[in-house]
This record gives structure tokens, C-alpha cells and sequence, in this order.
């Protein structure tokens, strides 16, 4: 299935991790955090109703978007084909769902509070910018999301001092195979960092 989501983390050392961990040659380069500032109306929890109108947008087809009308008043834009069928498939997952679709809100870039009983998801912290019909969002961000980019040198040590408080390949990613290969790390006479 078709997916308009970008994961991101909302603990900041996580995000400094992931901006450490991403090369195998870890102080030749330099690392990038990218922080994100939403307004609080665009942060919306995995169940909201926003976040399945955009998100179920992914189940029509090329076609059925291109034909929604944008310019309609409320009442007619809810009664275009494409509408009905995007609400059909939001009552699939939510029968109670009001017939009645905010037309700006399929047009936005929405953060999401995904849902916690995800191990991985759970332990990077781990939200969600969902995209909305033709929504783009640029280096800098738009009038409610405004980006900064911090870079990142000695990522070696950086890493290293993440360690020290338990944020490391194993928590990070909490299956037997990240773990195995962190502990294979620590245990290793030179102390590379793997990748």
C-alpha cells in the first residue's frame, strides 16, 4: 500500500544517534540532526480523525484524486465521488465518522503520535509526518512547521557519550540481532562502533 508518512524521532538524543550511526567511515564525515518545529494544532494523535482522512488518501487512485475539486463549498465538495469513496474507506476503521471532511485538512503536512505498542517505534521515540494530497514540505519548512539543521562532528565520540546513557544500537533497536551485535561490540578488543 501506498504510504505519505516520514518517520522522525521526539527525543533529541535519539536523533543525535541516528545522525552519528549513519556511516560505517563515522568521523569522516559530518552528521546532520534536523529539528522540526510544529504548531500544536498540526500535532495530532494516531487516531484522529485528521490523520485518517490524509492517511486514507493513499487508497484512491491516481485518478480519483486528480478529480477532486478543491474549489467546492463544503456540502458539495463532501458529495464528489472521490470524497464518498475516501469516506467509505475512513468508516471502515472508524463506522462512527461524521460524512463531513474538512477540504484544508487533505491538503496538509500533519505530525503524528504514532501508537505505542510498537517495541521499535516505542523505544526511538518514534512520531510521524504524515502528507496530505499534493503537501510538500521544503528544506525550511512551511508557515506551520519550521526546520533547523544542526551539524554534527565527532560522531565517534558522540556516539561513544550516548553510550554512557544507554542509548545504543541494542536500545535503539530492541531485537535479538541489534543486540547481539552490540554486545559483540562491546566485547570487541578495538571498540569500532558497528554500523
Amino acid at each position: 500500500m501506498p504510504t505519505r508518512l516520514l518517520d522522525l524521532t521526539s527525543n533529541p538524543l535519539i536523533a543525535l544517534y541516528f545522525a552519528c550511526k549513519s556511516s560505517i567511515e563515522i568521523d569522516k564525515r559530518i552528521g546532520e540532526v534536523i529539528l522540526f518545529f510544529i504548531d500544536n494544532e498540526y500535532i495530532k494523535y494516531y487516531d484522529s480523525d485528521t490523520a485518517s482522512c490524509i492517511a486514507n488518501l493513499a487508497r484512491l487512485s491516481h485518478i480519483e484524486k486528480e478529480a477532486i475539486n478543491f474549489n467546492r463549498e463544503k456540502e458539495r465538495f463532501n458529495q464528489q465521488p472521490s470524497i464518498k469513496k475516501l469516506l467509505h474507506f475512513i468508516k471502515e476503521e472508524k463506522p462512527f465518522f461524521e460524512p463531513r471532511i474538512d477540504k484544508y485538512d487533505l491538503k496538509n503536512v500533519i505530525c503524528i503520535k504514532g501508537i505505542k505498542n510498537n517495541i521499535r517505534i516505542s523505544s526511538q521515540s518514534g512520531v510521524f509526518l504524515l502528507f496530505g494530497l499534493n503537501a510538500t514540505l521544503n528544506e525550511r519548512g512551511n508557515e506551520h512547521i519550521k526546520i533547523q539543521r544542526i551539524k554534527i562532528h565527532n560522531r565517534k565520540k558522540i556516539l561513544q557519550e550516548l553510550d554512557l546513557i544507554n542509548i545504543n544500537e541494542s536500545t535503539v533497536f530492541p531485537d535479538i540481532e541489534s543486540s547481539a551485535r552490540y554486545i559483540s561490540y562491546k566485547n570487541s578488543s578495538n571498540n569500532r562502533y558497528p554500523n
